[in-house]
């Protein structure tokens, strides 16, 4: 299964495309992940193409078991990927949910317009309970789309070196808006 969701223009912003991640995305991938600014919130790093195109087959895998879905954003259906948005299933009835935009795209709405139609698509089609989002504490930019996108601070977390050094926030959304 794969689905392709699409995001209107409105406004000033552009129309999005959400649609699995291809092969073909590598070297837009491998540019969003030089940047520092991205490395600082990741748990993953790909540093080069072979971290890369490892991921790309895991999101495909995540496709093919219904396990994960991962999207990448485009605001031209033949263009760069500009974003990521994932929705993971973690427990019966729960899903996490992560995203990121590639540097050029920040401060547009992209990440907020992705993450509100990806997890509008997961609450209205593969029976959730909720949606979890987390992020560093000091990730501000993170907490705004969180709340822009409906998403409730739920929990204080504390870091669990070495896979999340930082202290963090858990947000949630359920399919009735908190």
């Amino acid at each position: 299964m794969t689905i392709t969701l699409s995001v209107p223009k409105t406004g000033a912003a552009v129309a999005l495309q959400l649609r699995p991640w291809r092969r073909d995305d590598l070297t837009a991938l491998l540019a969003a992940h030089r940047d520092p600014s991205l490395r600082r919130w990741l748990a993953t790093s790909l540093a080069d193409e072979t971290a890369a195109l490892r991921w790309l087959d895991a999101q495909a895998d995540g496709w093919a078991s219904s396990t994960r879905f991962s999207f990448a954003v485009v605001a031209d259906e033949d263009g760069p990927p500009i974003g990521h948005v994932v929705v993971k299933a973690a427990a019966a009835g729960v899903a996490e949910v992560g995203y990121w935009t590639a540097a050029a795209a920040r401060g547009q709405g992209v990440a907020a317009r992705a993450l509100d139609a990806a997890s509008r698509w997961a609450l209205g089609t593969q029976a959730l309970s909720r949606l979890e989002l987390l992020h560093a504490k000091g990730n501000q930019a993170s907490c705004r789309v969180a709340e822009k996108c409906g998403f409730v601070l739920d929990e204080l977390l504390s870091a669990a070196p070495p896979a999340f050094p930082d202290s963090g926030h858990r947000h949630v959304r359920t399919p009735s808006g908190g």
